[in-house]
């Protein structure tokens, strides 16, 4: 009597709709955070000075810390297990 071993399915890379929300994601809540945290100290810089020392925090903690993490979720959720 054979066994079958379950195994993870693989999971390609994120459609543009699934990266685009993967971002939302990021993005969004960072960039609140921030602004909640820094919003008295930014408020008497002009609005382009402003957007470019959000951006210069928040992109590296998106691109570093947030979207790695939300990828190893994705293929997690995708990533179901089937009897071979």
């Amino acid at each position: 009597m054979s066994t079958t071993q379950p195994t993870r399915r693989p999971v390609g890379p994120p459609t543009k709709h699934q990266l685009a929300v993967m971002i939302w994601v990021a993005v969004f809540p960072t960039l609140t955070a921030l602004n909640l945290l820094l919003g008295d100290w930014l408020a008497g810089l002009s609005p382009v000075l402003r957007t470019f020392v959000l951006a210069t925090i928040a992109v590296p903690i998106v691109i570093y810390g947030l979207m790695p993490q939300l990828h190893k979720v994705r293929v997690r959720i995708l990533g179901r297990t089937v009897n071979v």
